[in-house]
């Protein structure tokens, strides 16, 4: 596949440019003239090459998605066509790979797939959920309305996701300080400081030879500490890509007991706007269910939800199936259960989700609160056991001379 440049004339006489990744020309020319159009030149553009196109650099993020559907939802609004929407947006995203991807959209539109069909094509970048709310959209004739809340589900989303971020940054910064300080100490300072020692026939306490070894290693050995450092982030995050890896460790944050509170409101806070969501747009529960299990981030009540799933279709309320998790609060299946009564789920749910925000920033504020002190504590703890291990051999040195 290459990226072709043309220019054309509509059947209006005004003229048209624009690019199209195609195999060859051939294909360029058969795709104008299906949409009506006069070629008149079409040459091979040059591919760019940019540090951002790296594919660290051109991650999509939930905050690329959620500019994407608020310009879509703005260009919708004013009257402007599904594939000339596509079209601004392919020249004016910013971030490589879905600037990329959209122009793939774009084309696969014009060629006669849905919008919903083109985006499915492209799951590696748009989530499900957003998936099935285009074409949701599309059946119901309302895809103005489902952009512009899809939008507002990624914001929250976003907001969330950097509510949690912010909340570790203290303390990864403080940890980092932390074992740059002893690092230093114990190969730089701790050294210096025993030469004073050698020679003399002062035993040396425990805790000082421990250190004493523990520095000699790290000196000497210091590229074992950052390989075996490396091997066990490598090995974590292929673990975490494995099911049962994952599963592990989404079941170790519902169970420590500081973790497990801040993942219970992450849980229900997406489980509940997410369901709101798509239940005001007209999709039905099962699939619904189907699609939330996919976006709660945690497996265990992914598969929670999905056993909740069948027990829907057999008849069960969905109150009733959610308790049967044993995840979320009781605040939220009494919530559920007075929304299927009143035939206002939508609504409750988002009523509910807006509450588990507010409880989940001030958990998070808690948790800040409560890990300064204790980093400060451990640090000073630390960097007291290195200072006593310097000291004892002077009142060693002491006792020997009186």
């Amino acid at each position: 596949m290459a990226t072709y440049k043309y220019e054309a004339i509509t059947n209006e006489g005004k003229p048209l440019k624009g690019t199209y990744n195609a195999k060859d020309k051939e294909e360029v020319i058969s795709m104008l003239r299906e949409n009506r159009y006069y070629p008149v030149n079409i040459e091979k553009g040059e591919e760019e090459k940019d540090i951002r196109d790296l594919k660290i650099f051109s991650r999509v993020k939930i905050k690329d998605i959620a500019v994407f559907c608020r310009q879509f939802y703005t260009m919708l609004n004013a009257g402007v066509t599904i594939i000339n929407c596509l079209d601004i947006l392919r020249q004016q995203t910013e971030n490589k790979k879905l600037k990329h991807i959209v122009g793939n959209v774009y084309e696969e539109v014009q060629k006669g797939l849905t919008f919903s069909e083109a985006l499915r094509n492209h799951t590696s970048v748009f989530p499900d959920l957003l998936i099935n709310m285009v074409e949701a959209g599309e059946v119901s004739g309302n895809l103005d309305t489902i952009m512009d809340r899809m939008a507002g589900h990624y914001e929250k989303e976003f907001r969330i996701n950097n509510k949690v971020r912010g909340a570790m940054v203290y303390p990864i910064i403080l940890s980092i300080v932390a074992i740059g300080v002893v690092i230093f100490m114990i190969t730089f300072v701790m050294p210096t400081f025993m030469e004073m020692f050698e020679g003399s026939d002062i035993p040396l306490p425990a805790p000082t030879r421990l250190l004493l070894g523990f520095s000699d290693m790290l000196q000497h050995y210091w590229y074992l500490f950052i390989g075996g450092f490396i091997l066990i982030v490598i090995g974590i995050r292929r673990a975490l890509k494995i099911e049962q890896g994952r599963l592990l460790a989404d079941r170790v944050q519902l169970r420590l007991p500081i973790i497990k509170g801040i993942t219970e409101k992450i849980v229900t806070s997406r489980f509940t706007r997410t369901l709101s969501t798509l239940s005001s747009s007209g999709v039905p529960l099962l699939q619904s269910l189907e699609i939330v299990a996919n976006v709660v981030g945690n497996k265990v009540v992914g598969d929670g939800i999905n056993i909740a799933k069948e027990e829907v279709r057999k008849g069960t309320s969905l109150s009733d199936t959610i308790k049967d998790i044993g995840v979320f609060p009781l605040m939220v299946t009494s919530m559920i259960e007075v929304g299927e009564e009143s035939g206002a789920l939508d609504e409750i749910l988002e009523k509910t989700a807006a509450f588990y925000d507010e409880e989940l920033e001030t958990a998070l504020q808690k948790l800040t609160t409560m890990i300064e002190p204790l980093m400060i504590v451990v640090m000073a703890a630390v960097i007291g056991f290195i200072v006593v291990s310097m000291v004892l051999p002077m009142f060693s040195m002491y006792d020997a001379l009186g």
